[in-house]
């Protein structure tokens, strides 16, 4: 032992003990042991890629309380409401040619079958369904853009801005798919239904004598109940955008889409015959899938992947060509002719 200490410590005693990751001292009692950056209470993680993008998204959303929503419904059913009766009196001015123009088809009907016409059984019957009823059908699809792009406007504020970009796409769709339902139930479905249920059991001794107010009754049920069920493939398209559903999903469980389908088609077919249904069903069913393509589309989009677009339309022009072909060699070799009514090409 060192007599400078006194006979107490070891001679080495006097070098200190160093411990590996200490910086001078392992056993002195300031010395805080290290932690993790990302355990200490203070700490930051670093800004993700996309973090900023969430944030200004999140800017981009429109805050509004539970009453401001409310002063806002009550703005934009105001104006769908102005808009709504604008379009009624620009209606009203046109009466009597749009009535006309809805008993378009019950007259070819009744031409079809050689005999019939419209009676009115009572006297209010003319001037409700002539000046009321009829404007009124008319003004539906007439304002139908504007009350589409207030419904757009009142759901707008609590989208991302990236979302509000499909506004002027769901309004033009929406529109036409209405206004295309309403095409097909006149010229199509109509038609080719009237002219089976006047025609059944043709007998001379019955005669047809419709009365306006039920036929007007069902020309409304097949044209808004149709022009309803165009709007199938948006309603799927926004379904998957919302994340509700997957294409996937829809293609898996289409059987029970295509029966609830039919089930909607019978309800909404004036007849109960299975040629008619099928009429009704099979449009329905084709922009059932039409829906899921666009579904289809939308996921490719999200997850960065493309669509052969090229051999798409090659695959579509070649089925168009092929129809207007067969189309073609019966006009110029069989003597058929195009008419303005459903099936649009006869002898």
């Amino acid at each position: 032992m060192s007599e400078q200490n006194g006979g107490t410590q070891p001679p080495d005693s006097e070098q200190p003990m160093r411990f590996p990751g200490d910086p001078e001292h392992g056993l002195n009692p300031h010395i805080e042991p290290s932690h993790s950056p990302a355990l200490t209470p203070s700490y930051t993680p670093p800004p993700t890629a996309g973090s900023a993008d969430n944030e200004e998204e999140d800017e981009g959303m429109l805050r509004m309380s539970f009453l401001e929503h409310l002063e806002e419904l009550r703005s934009r059913l105001i104006k769908i409401l102005v808009g709504g009766g604008a379009a009624f009196a620009i209606a009203m001015i046109f009466a009597v040619p749009i009535f006309d123009w809805v008993i378009g088809p019950g007259k070819y009907a009744l031409q079809q079958n050689g005999q019939g016409d419209f009676v009115a059984l009572s006297p209010m019957e003319r001037f409700s369904i002539i000046w009321m009823w009829a404007p009124l059908v008319a003004a539906i699809y007439l304002a139908s853009p504007w009350v589409l792009y207030q419904i757009w406007a009142f759901v707008a504020p609590g989208l991302y801005p990236r979302e509000r970009r499909w506004a002027a796409p769901f309004i033009v769709i929406t529109v036409g798919l209405f206004v295309a339902g309403g095409a097909f139930a006149y010229y199509v479905a109509l038609p080719f239904a009237l002219t089976f249920l006047f025609g059944i059991g043709g007998s001379d001794s019955v005669k047809n004598t419709i009365s306006i107010d039920f036929y007007f009754t069902n020309f409304v049920n097949v044209l808004l109940g149709i022009s309803v069920l165009f709007e199938l493939p948006v309603v799927v398209f926004f379904l998957t955008l919302l994340r509700i559903t997957t294409p996937g999903f829809l293609i898996r469980n289409s059987r029970y889409a295509i029966l609830a389908i039919v089930i909607l088609a019978a309800v909404v077919t004036p007849t109960p015959d299975p040629v008619n249904l099928a009429l009704f069903a099979v449009p329905m069913i084709l922009l059932f899938f039409l829906g899921v393509f666009a579904s289809y589309l939308l996921v490719l989009h999200r997850e960065k992947q493309g669509f052969p677009w090229r051999a798409f339309f090659i695959w579509l022009g070649s089925i168009i060509f092929l129809v207007g072909a067969i189309v073609t060699i019966a006009v110029v070799q069989y003597g058929y002719k195009f008419i303005s009514s459903w099936p649009f090409l006869t002898r």
